[in-house]
């Protein structure tokens, strides 16, 4: 499991080239088809741990590997990497048999990089560029957009402030089954839970930040924000009731806790009890979800994103 780091992408990213002194960033630049990692998504690797990931499963545990023998190296200059979901492939097969395609840059980063990663989101900071000539930083908002590339020459652009933030915290059947249905949707997905080692987490290509954390923690790694949305799946009434009483009069766009209309009732007379105010309970979404009488989890996934859908597209 990848090493819990607090913030964002570009915050963890500071902290491992700070700890490790070099790192490797790879960037997907362009991808087609039923890719698992799409354009935009980012991982970074040093010798013991990594962040973020560009599509999971046996193609990103080879490049990982990879990543680790570049490292070795003094210094080199960007590059891109191929990789075909197919075994029909005549070359660059990820491993995968999702179809589609990917294509992934090579970064090298060390403390020299620390001086434009302090600068991320500040001072008028608006969009990143990944090119062949490396890493630079705008003023202007943009979208999401690659240019026409090709292996001597690529660019991606990336807003640093446009993306719904959307934090499930769970990494069971559900969670997995929700980040599945968030992927299609314009939200950066983030999953947290506090049991390691995890299957249907590890295994989970659909979010791009994974994270094992201490739920008694756990305000310290979801930021407040008028973009924040954050959906409460995890095991059961102790955890629910951890992770509620670190958030609730929180600043987020929207909060919501699955489970049963018994459990929630237990939680709300306990916090009642002890005088929480009702006020703070009545900002939270629960029974979570778009009353569809769901029932897998695909179906309950569903009611949740039809859900953040609705609060995300609702004027402010």
């Amino acid at each position: 499991m990848q090493k819990a780091y607090k913030e964002n992408f570009y915050a963890g990213l500071q902290q491992a080239i700070e700890e490790a002194g070099k790192i490797v960033l790879m960037v997907v630049i362009q991808s087609n088809g039923s890719s698992p990692g799409r354009t935009g998504f980012k991982m970074w690797v040093t010798e013991k741990d990594m962040g973020g990931t560009i599509g999971g499963g046996i193609m990103e545990h080879k490049l990982v590997e990879y990543a680790k023998t570049l490292l070795l190296k003094d210094s080199w200059k960007p590059f891109l990497k191929k990789q075909m979901h197919s075994k029909e492939a005549s070359k660059d097969q990820s491993g995968m048999i999702c179809s589609g395609e990917q294509m992934i840059a090579f970064y090298l980063l060390e403390t020299s990089d620390l001086n434009w990663l302090s600068s991320v989101g500040k001072g008028g900071t608006e969009s990143i560029v990944f090119t062949q000539n490396g890493i630079a930083l705008n003023n202007v908002k943009d979208d999401l957009a690659t240019d026409k590339i090709d292996e001597q020459n690529w660019q991606l652009r990336e807003a640093l402030h446009s993306l719904n933030k959307v934090y499930v915290i769970g990494g069971g059947h559900v969670g997995r089954a929700l980040c599945e249905i968030l992927a299609f949707l314009d939200f950066e997905i983030h999953q947290l839970d506090n049991r390691a080692s995890l299957n249907t987490m590890e295994s989970n290509p659909f979010a791009q930040y994974k994270s094992v954390i201490d739920f008694n923690e756990i305000d310290q790694y979801i930021p407040e924000g008028p973009d924040v949305y954050v959906v409460i799946m995890s095991f059961g009434y102790r955890t629910d009731e951890i992770i509620l009483r670190r958030l609730l009069g929180k600043k987020f766009r929207y909060i919501g806790m699955m489970g049963s209309k018994n459990k929630v009732k237990m939680l709300f007379d306990q916090f009642s009890s002890e005088g929480i105010d009702p006020a703070l309970l009545s900002e939270l979404h629960t029974p979570i979800g778009i009353d569809i009488k769901s029932e897998t989890a695909h179906e309950i996934a569903i009611s949740v994103a039809a859900e953040l859908i609705k609060v995300k597209n609702k004027e402010r």
